[in-house]
């Protein structure tokens, strides 16, 4: 990392030069409906691993019609499946090119790629009038996230879609009917937890430099890979999943897990955003990536007449939170994706939440697990007077086409999931400094860490990059 005070010099000049630009969204595509039996012209950025999940989850609902592949390791093993499932599909290494080229072809695209990528593809999407799905968190930096909601407001006949799939599974719905019906009221603390291994698990928290450079793959385009980013030589540790473990590009498990543990409680309890962030650990701190085990305290203030909420985040294999009495046995839910890193979940306590509220407690598992009251006792007495949730009309991919049709709306567009990536993202700032940060909800700044609120622009973007800094 560099020194602060060259750090804070140069975020203030990236700001300077952030401007609200003119790019001009095609007609042609604001213009064109799709008709009920239609399908959606879909480019897809992003093709191996979960981007490649994407890909096929979208063209599973039989409304895509996939038209572009992009990927900037095309020739590699994890790409290659997809590329010849879908070899009709014109395919490219740079999305720049992508939508120069193919502009008037594509109605939408989808980013499944590294956290730092998703606002470079995001942005230019949006300024050309292309419908976008991308991959949780929305971006890396809290002011990327400011950035993106301004364009997808700025071009409100676009359709925006954060790929939180839970949303559009029962949870999302069991949590509004109990919401609306009383029943979720005066929440005053959650616990939020995913004690999973990750990548960085094992690795040396002593390091002072990134890993050595390594020759790139022969397949890939490692320059169009780093986007916006800082320059780093290639190294192993960087590439596929193992973006994750580092600040300079992903979120960690906050950012990777956050969304589908905490994504219902911060959109229906009206959270926004915290008034104060506080690390109250951070085992295996260090400059570069994040820590082997982490507890959190976000304090959100009081919003109309619901009460002040703590949300207290624990994060490593053995940093598990307390549960209260009753709490009973967390067996592992086959609902719940694996942790996505090829190690075993370690059968003690389930990815996921307890809600305390001033009259019941809650025990809720990530993505579309829906919640129970606890202890049983108290939920047997409640299930007469609990509310009938309805079913879903559509999966959250199908939700996203289908509104691009203008059948439906997304249930997590920007202004929905963009103040939720940036409260990971205020989570992340904490984590980093290990420290505690005071924010301000209405300037959006943070007031007592001059470094940490340079950090909320971060590092100013690399030549030929800028671009997509305009709105």
């Amino acid at each position: 990392m560099s020194s602060r005070r060259k750090f804070i010099k140069s975020a203030a000049l990236a700001t300077a030069g952030v401007t609200v630009g003119s790019w001009s969204a095609s007609a042609k595509s604001y213009s064109r409906i799709v008709g009920a039996n239609k399908k959606v012209n879909l480019a897809c950025i992003g093709v191996g691993h979960r981007g490649g999940e994407i890909l096929n989850a979208l063209n599973d609902t039989g409304l895509a019609n996939i038209v572009a592949l992009c990927d900037v390791d095309m020739g590699a093993p994890h790409t290659q499946k997809n590329m010849a499932k879908f070899s009709g599909a014109r395919q490219y290494k740079d999305f720049r090119e992508m939508l120069d080229k193919m502009g008037n072809e594509i109605e939408a695209v989808t980013a499944g790629v590294p956290d730092f990528s998703h606002f470079p593809i995001t942005m230019m999407a949006l300024n050309l009038g292309k419908h976008v799905y991308v991959e949780k968190p929305m971006g890396r930096t809290f002011y990327e996230i400011e950035l993106m909601m301004a364009a997808a407001k700025k071009h409100d006949k676009v359709v925006t879609q954060m790929g939180n799939q839970g949303h559009s599974e029962a949870n999302y719905f069991q949590f509004k009917a109990w919401k609306d019906a009383g029943i979720i009221k005066d929440v005053t603390a959650i616990t939020a937890h995913m004690n999973s291994p990750r990548r960085w698990h094992g690795w040396d928290t002593h390091i002072k430099k990134f890993p050595d450079a390594q020759p790139v793959p022969l397949t890939m385009d490692w320059d169009t890979w780093l986007g916006t980013a800082q320059w780093h030589d290639f190294n192993k540790d960087f590439h596929e999943g193992q973006w994750r473990c580092w600040y300079d590009f992903g979120m960690g498990a906050l950012g990777d897990w956050g969304a589908h543990i905490l994504d219902t409680a911060h959109q229906f309890l009206d959270l926004g955003l915290p008034n104060e962030i506080t690390s109250l650990k951070a085992e295996g701190h260090n400059d570069f990536f994040f820590p082997m085990s982490t507890t959190l305290l976000f304090k959100f203030p009081q919003r109309n007449k619901m009460p002040a909420v703590d949300i207290t985040w624990y994060d490593g294999v053995n940093n598990l939170p307390p549960v209260p009495e009753g709490y009973g046995v967390s067996e592992l839910d086959p609902n719940i994706p694996p942790a996505g890193n090829g190690k075993i979940q370690p059968a003690k306590l389930n990815p996921g939440k307890i809600i305390y509220s001033k009259e019941l407690t809650f025990k809720g598992g990530s993505h579309g697990s829906t919640l129970s009251i606890i202890p049983e006792e108290k939920a047997k007495a409640m299930a007469s007077r609990l509310p009938e949730v309805p079913k879903s009309s559509s999966n959250h991919y199908a939700n996203f086409l289908l509104s691009c049709a203008g059948q439906e709306k997304t249930r997590s567009p920007f202004e929905i999931a963009g103040p939720l990536s940036q409260v990971f993202c205020l989570g992340v700032l904490a984590q980093r400094l290990n420290t505690q940060l005071l924010f301000d909800r209405q300037t959006k700044r943070i007031t007592n860490n001059r470094f940490a609120d340079a950090l909320l622009i971060g590092a100013p973007p690399r030549k030929e990059w800028e671009q997509y800094y305009k709105i």
